[in-house]
Parts: C-alpha cells; sequence; structure tokens
C-alpha cells in the first residue's frame, strides 16, 4: 500500500496537485523514497493517544491544510472520515486488502464498521475486482460508488537486466549458474514465509546437485524474521537462505533472482509481484486475493493453495528441472507487465477520480 502511494504521488502531475500524507501510528523508510521536497508526513500515533483524540487532531490538522480531498487507506484510514466531513472535504476511501486476522473481509465487527462509515465516504478504490466484490458483499456498498483500479509497476525501472546486480549477492552466491528463489515482503503472519522455507527444505532434500546449486532470497524486515531464521536453522537450511532484511535497491535484488515466489494468506493486488514480472521473472504466487487477476496459469507462472508447501516445491523443482520453461514464462511475465499493469494507467485512472469529484 505504501509503495502504491509512493509511486501514485511521485508520478501525479507537480503542477496541478500537492500532497500531505497523514500517519495513523508512525512513518517509515517509505517516507525517503518521495521524489518531491514539498510532502508533508505527520504521524499521529494513535496507540499512544486513542481514538477520538486522534481525530481531534486530525480535524485540526486539516482545518490547517486546507485540502480538496482526503484520500484515506484500509481499516485504519476510517479515523480520518468524520473530521474531513466535519469540514466539508471531499473523500475517497481505498482498500488494498486485510491482514491475518481477516484474510477474506469477513470480520463482523470490521465490516460493520465499514458499513457504519458508508455515508462518510464520496468514491471507493478497490485494488483488485476481488476486493470490489467482498466490499460489495460483505460491507453492503453500492457497485456504482467502487472504482477499481490496478496497481501499476515502472516497467523502465523494473526490467530484466542479465543478473547484473550479482555484486549485491553474498560473496559465496556470486555464481552464474546458481538458481535463485526469492520473495520479497514485509516480514509479518500475513506473507506466510515460512510456507516457503518449509518448501525449499523439502526441495533441497530431493538430491545433493540441488543442495549445491539451489539458493532461497527472503528480502524485507519485521516481527516474523527472527522465527523465520529460526525456521531455517531447525530445518537445517540456514547456510543456504540469505535473509537481507529491509533494502532500497529491490529492483537490483530481483534481477539476480530465477524465480519469484509469493506465498501470502492474502492480497489485494502485490506490487511486488508485479514488479517481479516486470523484470521478467516467472511467478509462483497463492491463489488468493488479487494474485488471480495477475497470473495466467502456466503461461507467466502457478499458483498453489495457502500452505501448501509439497505443491509449491513440486513447482520449484519443475521450473529448476526445465530451463525452457523458465525461459518461455520469463519473456511472457515481462510482456504481461508492460501491457496490462503500466506505471501511467495507474496514475491516469487515480487523476481521473480525484478530478472527477
Amino acid at each position: 500500500m505504501e509503495n502504491g502511494l509512493v509511486n501514485l504521488i511521485n508520478h501525479l502531475p507537480r503542477d496541478q496537485f500537492r500532497h500531505a500524507i497523514v500517519c495513523v501510528e508512525d512513518c517509515s523508510d517509505f517516507r525517503q523514497r518521495i521524489e518531491r521536497e514539498d510532502v508533508e508526513v505527520y504521524a499521529m500515533h494513535r496507540s499512544r493517544i486513542g481514538v477520538w483524540r486522534l481525530r481531534w487532531r486530525l480535524l485540526k490538522l486539516l482545518s490547517e491544510l486546507k485540502p480538496d480531498i482526503v484520500h484515506s487507506r484500509n481499516m485504519s484510514g476510517l479515523d480520518a472520515l468524520l473530521p474531513a466531513r466535519c469540514l466539508g472535504i471531499k473523500t475517497i476511501h481505498s482498500e488494498h486488502g486485510f491482514d491475518v486476522d481477516d484474510v477474506r473481509g469477513r470480520a463482523s465487527k470490521k465490516a460493520w464498521l465499514r458499513r457504519l462509515h458508508s455515508p462518510l465516504v464520496g468514491r471507493y478504490v478497490t485494488v483488485s475486482c476481488d476486493l470490489k466484490r467482498i466490499l460489495i458483499r460483505e460491507s453492503g456498498i453500492a457497485s456504482r460508488r467502487v472504482k477499481q483500479i490496478y496497481n501499476g509497476v515502472d516497467t523502465d525501472v523494473f526490467c530484466p537486466n542479465a543478473r547484473l546486480g550479482l555484486h549485491l549477492l553474498p560473496i559465496e552466491w556470486q555464481r552464474e549458474d546458481l538458481f535463485i528463489v526469492g520473495t520479497v515482503g514485509r516480514a509479518q503472519p500475513i506473507k506466510d514465509q515460512a510456507t516457503l522455507v518449509r518448501a525449499f527444505a523439502e526441495v533441497l532434500g530431493r538430491g545433493p546437485w540441488l543442495q549445491a546449486s539451489l539458493r532461497l532470497m527472503i528480502v524485507g524486515d519485521g516481527p516474523a524474521l527472527d522465527a523465520l531464521r529460526q525456521l531455517a536453522f531447525d530445518l537445517g537450511v540456514e547456510g543456504r537462505v540469505w535473509f537481507t532484511g529491509a533494502r532500497r535497491d529491490v529492483s537490483d535484488l530481483l534481477q539476480t533472482m530465477s524465480l519469484f515466489v509469493l506465498p501470502s494468506l492474502n492480497e489485494g493486488i502485490s506490487n511486488t509481484l508485479l514488479e517481479a514480472m516486470a523484470c521478467g521473472l516467472p511467478v509462483l504466487a497463492t491463489a488468493v486475493g488479487g494474485n488471480v487477476e495477475l497470473l495466467v496459469e502456466n503461461v507467466v507462472g502457478s499458483s498453489f493453495a495457502p500452505g501448501d508447501h509439497g505443491s509449491l516445491a513440486a513447482m520449484i523443482c519443475a521450473y529448476v528441472k526445465d530451463p525452457d520453461r523458465l525461459r518461455h514464462h520469463s519473456l511472457a511475465a515481462r510482456r504481461r507487465a508492460v501491457e496490462n499493469f503500466s506505471l501511467q494507467s495507474m496514475v491516469s485512472s487515480y487523476q481521473q477520480v480525484y478530478e472527477s469529484i
């Protein structure tokens, strides 16, 4: 979600739009990716001050900023809607996906909260058709009020580059013959990197030649990282797994991978999946949320059930053993990202929504 917001701010016409970002809790290193110097970022620290003090502070802040539109995002963003409406500011609310405690958006309390705030929302945006259906079905939002806009990827930044980033890898990995399976995402339960670690361990157990040539790269930081490291140790594969932590050179690291895996329990529309496809990587992803809208089965990759490490292991083996399959799916993935999920298409769609209200 943060990545999509940064892309939008960086590419909307500077002479037509100004921006301010209000974080319900705190800001992260995503603020460093904003190219404009005139974008203020405010941290509200809701968990310290409580919901009603948060809304009072939002009321004061919005009265100072005087925005034309308040664009709230996901469940935590609902708190901005009442202050915005009290000031007569037009509102848009986006849904980007659900968390591990509500992977299908059916939690009764959250659905009730979305329904309760519905009169305060001028327009809705969802990043996938699946999220649009859930919003209509579970929260009773009228279809005419919801616009679906896919995330976009910068296909000039994320592009195949013949694995020129080998120097970024650990010294013992700087070999052209390695087959590197990779994933990118925050280390938290909803992303379920544990299933990938288990599948990787299962693949390594299928032969000594795989142990010599196969490696796993997990890019990202988060609260589940220590548990993932422990799992790799318990399975005896820690020497062949690289936990990179948080990185700002994701596009370069993607170019060192041979195959991309997204094992999430749920997704809206995954930017990292689109970025991997744009880099010409075949993709294996769980058949959840917006993933099935991005994938073309057996053309750019394949899907598997959440938590099914056995099927994932078999899919990884199939690519390792069949270089032609890997190459064909690589070309198709790049082509699909360029033709269907361009960054400019996303930016134009949001600009139309903003201007229409």
